[in-house]
């Protein structure tokens, strides 16, 4: 299988590129970005033997030499790891070209656009899969398998993340693009209540979780996500919710950052240091139904031997499973799909646990008199 990677000079891109190389079901690797000497510098650390890089504009028009339509011609499928601004864009250049799309969220309401496209992708024998990164995809995975383990409609299911540096370096930092994590502060989140989708007030407070080792306790906030988009149709929960964990000082800094020009915050994401090697990323599913509760936790560590923390892998590791999965005729759906209706969970975490990701079940049950 020919994968290409959009985006290839992102923060996440590295570990799905390296993650990719590693793949016995993958061919090649084209590396795309608008920038190609960034694409170049992953390719040559990550790439080994079946990489290459390329120039590659989402947006250009479809004639353009330089149109990500173009360059998908002779790939079978493309990992989307830009910008969900240019989703659409993404989407379109892979039915042009006929190939798969995967990406990694679309924050609700970009989701909700590409849902539509459903039938254009099964009339064309294609595959887009819809957020597959850690969260949304992991956890909408880990949702599947919390509802499962149910047996019934749940009554609430509730999403929790967070990520720590365990070796901080200095300055400003953050865990991927700075202009995503201020839409997630500033957009109004979407919860499910009664079973209908709400909106709520940005950076409401979600209270305290408990993420377990090395997180520990931790104050969280709700922000907009894809899962509850699609938990709805996919589940039927009556109550359901996103919370996310960022430290303090990350947290102040984008309270700042909210009514500050483009242009300070373009010089922010630029001047960002990376994070360190010694990330850890930390996502909890819960889950009740008629006095049965069950609680999915998983933890990603760093990959030691390749030099990138767990955040970072966290979020990679998904994409380039289900490039394996798909490989291997394991996903046989097309259209534009979530992960949690297409992807049989356990199949997944097997692919996950080979990456520094363990997960945790445990259930508990109502004492009733």
């Amino acid at each position: 299988m020919n994968v290409a990677v959009l985006g290839a000079g992102g923060t996440i891109a590295p570990a799905i590129v390296r993650d990719l190389a590693e793949s016995e079901e993958v061919d090649g690797l084209l590396l795309l970005d608008v920038e190609e000497s960034r694409a170049e510098h992953v390719a040559s650390l990550y790439g080994g033997v079946k990489a290459r890089a390329a120039f590659a504009d989402a947006r250009a028009p479809a004639e353009d030499p330089g149109s990500l339509a173009r360059a998908l011609e002779r790939c079978d499928v493309l990992v989307n790891s830009a910008s969900y601004r240019v989703n659409l864009d993404a989407m379109a250049a892979c039915v042009k070209s006929g190939c798969h799309y995967l990406d990694l969220g679309g924050l609700y309401w970009m989701t909700d656009r590409q849902l539509e496209l459903d039938s254009l992708f099964v009339r064309n024998g294609l595959l887009a899969l819809l957020g597959i990164g850690s969260a949304p995809g992991k956890t909408n995975l880990m949702a599947a398998r919390a509802v499962r383990e149910l047996d019934g409609r749940p009554e609430s299911l509730h999403v929790s993340a967070a990520g720590r540096d365990m070796e901080p370096p200095p300055g400003f930092t953050v865990p991927y693009s700075l202009q995503t994590l201020l839409d997630e502060v500033t957009m109004r989140p979407v919860v499910l209540v009664d079973g209908a989708p709400a909106q709520i007030d940005p950076l409401r407070d979600g209270g305290r979780v408990d993420f377990g080792e090395p997180v520990g306790a931790a104050e969280t906030i709700h922000t907009l996500h894809s899962e509850l988009r699609t938990f709805g149709e996919s589940f039927g929960p009556v109550a359901a919710s996103f919370r996310l964990s960022l430290s303090a000082d990350l947290l102040s800094t984008l309270r700042d950052l909210r009514e500050a020009p483009e242009a300070e915050i373009r010089r922010m994401a630029a001047d960002a240091t990376p994070p360190s090697g010694r990330t850890v990323s930390v996502h909890l599913v819960e889950a009740s139904f008629d006095g049965r509760e069950v609680r999915i936790r998983a933890v990603t560590e760093p990959m030691e031997h390749w030099g990138l923390g767990g955040g970072i892998v966290s979020t990679a590791a998904p994409a380039a499973a289900a490039i394996r999965l798909l490989a291997r005729g394991r996903i046989e759906s097309r259209g534009a799909l979530p992960p949690e209706r297409c992807i049989e969970p356990d199949e997944m975490f097997e692919e996950l646990e080979r990456r520094s990701c363990r997960f945790e079940i445990t259930t508990r049950e109502e004492v009733r008199a």
